[in-house]
């Protein structure tokens, strides 16, 4: 037998899911991570005394940003043994400017109160009053956090605007020159410092380090189009991924891969493949 308190909490609950969510990422970078912080934040919600309860957004965007700040204390000592370059989860077909890959990787490095006073009022447009009652200090202090977060992260807003078709052609022309091995065409589409940046947390075979400059990212794909010609390597479709040019495919291992271009000028100044597979169960 349902129980009608539960049923009245879902129904104010599940139509902010959504926004719940999209705070949560944002502060955690993960996916899985993100849906653990808003279901917890959905049982505090049934046993609230939800008459008291003014405005249920708030409160519960509240919640979910105080969650986030304790999660982010062990996620910060998970990343210290990460086995190589950690990024975001792949959120595909975000194209917000302010949700950027670049963008979240940013916000890594921002301690967790600047990284939430930044979101909350610069992102998501709260007042100082409010982001002062989520994270539990005072109005001044916020704005010193915020301002300190925008100095850091102002360098990774995108300088170059790519018109979504325009993106989508680059990143399937992308494909095609790295898995045929026509380097001289995917030589014209890379800048001459351009960096690859591969995630595979250890679990699946990835640089451990960031690739740097032209030569030694052609060097990569030159061995990795061999690869790819010998085993396989299907696109399942071009999109934007974490608001970049990019790609899905399914690798001749069975398991997916993400590729998001950073576009500077018409060129791909930044590469950035997730490979580890507990980054992309979301996706399958």
């Amino acid at each position: 037998m349902t129980n009608p308190r539960s049923e009245d909490a879902a129904a104010g609950f599940e139509p902010l899911r959504p926004k719940l969510m999209r705070v949560a990422y944002r502060m955690l970078g993960s996916v899985a991570d993100a849906e653990d912080i808003v279901q917890e934040a959905f049982i505090r919600w049934t046993r609230s005394d939800r008459r008291e309860v003014r405005e249920p957004e708030a409160f519960l965007r509240r919640t979910v940003t105080r969650l986030c700040l304790d999660q982010l204390k062990s996620a910060r000592r998970q990343r210290e043994t990460y086995i190589g370059p950690w990024l975001p989860d792949p959120l595909v077909e975000e194209e917000e400017e302010d949700v950027t890959l670049p963008m979240m990787l940013a916000l890594e490095r921002l301690s967790p109160l600047e990284r939430a006073a930044f979101l909350l009022h610069d992102v998501f447009g709260l007042g100082f009053e409010e982001v002062a009652e989520t994270i539990q200090r005072d109005p001044a202090t916020c704005r010193q956090l915020a301002a300190r977060a925008r100095t850091h992260v102002r360098e990774a807003r995108p300088r170059f605007q790519v018109e979504k078709q325009r993106g989508l052609a680059l990143a399937e022309a992308f494909f095609a020159a790295s898995r045929s091995g026509d380097m001289k065409a995917l030589g014209a589409m890379l800048a001459a410092d351009v960096s690859l940046h591969a995630d595979g947390g250890g679990k699946r075979p990835a640089a451990t380090e960031p690739i740097l400059g032209f030569d030694a990212v052609m060097k990569v794909h030159e061995f990795l189009a061999a690869l790819f010609r010998k085993n396989g390597s299907k696109l399942v479709r071009a999109g934007f991924v974490n608001g970049l040019p990019g790609f899905i495919t399914l690798e001749a291992d069975g398991e997916l891969a993400t590729t998001a271009l950073e576009i500077e000028d018409g060129k791909a100044a930044a590469i950035y493949v997730v490979r580890n597979p507990d980054k992309l169960r979301h996706l399958h």
